[in-house]
């Protein structure tokens, strides 16, 4: 006789945890990217960190590499249709540019832009995670021009706002590297202010 195949309803919830441990590992290991750097974050750290089984870790990511690149991808999704999120009412043309301006800076001064740079750093180092990190990095990029012109509401066309959007882009991944090393919040408040008006202005 040939194997019983399980019936649809018992897959159901396997193919639930399956997807709420993924879930768990792609988030802890973000978390000890971030606190820990490259160097102290192991499959083994961050299984443990998941509540989950080394080999439960391996199963999903069969290498330490495919585990990292994933959860920064994965974090970076979330953020990205988080900030679609937060301006709901863009497709009226009803969107403050100043406040996209600060939840765009808001991407590079959290948790995944720290676990980004160590990944970064590492990829620097490590011929087998370079070629990866770099392909992801160009990717998130590309989203992250995307949805801020989206957000701002521009055609690209006109010459200088493609420049102008990669500017802010720019500015919010050096606030964010400013603020890996002291608490950078008030002077970063005052950027983020002067860096909407000049939007308002340049943008029109």
């Amino acid at each position: 006789m040939g194997a019983v195949n399980p019936p649809r309803s018992a897959k159901a919830p396997q193919q639930e945890r399956s997807r709420a441990t993924r879930r768990k590992l792609l988030e802890a290991a973000v978390s000890c990217l971030a606190e820990r750097g490259w160097a102290g974050s192991t499959v083994s750290v961050v299984a443990e960190r998941a509540g989950v089984s080394r080999g439960a870790a391996q199963h999903h990511f069969p290498t330490r590499e495919d585990l990292f690149t994933a959860a920064v991808e994965h974090v970076a999704e979330e953020r990205s249709q988080a900030l679609r999120d937060l301006f709901p009412e863009r497709a009226a043309g009803a969107v403050d540019r100043k406040a996209v301006v600060a939840a765009v800076v808001d991407l590079y001064t959290g948790p995944l832009f720290r676990a980004a740079l160590h990944l970064w750093v590492a990829a620097s180092d490590e011929e087998q995670l370079r070629p990866r990190v770099t392909e992801l990095e160009a990717r998130v990029g590309r989203e992250s021009h995307r949805i801020a012109v989206e957000l701002l509401g521009v055609d690209e066309s006109v010459p200088g706002i493609r420049e102008t959007v990669q500017g802010l882009l720019d500015m919010a991944r050096g606030l964010g590297l400013a603020t890996l090393l002291s608490d950078d919040t008030a002077r970063r408040e005052r950027v983020v202010a002067q860096w909407g008006a000049l939007l308002e202005r340049a943008l029109g």
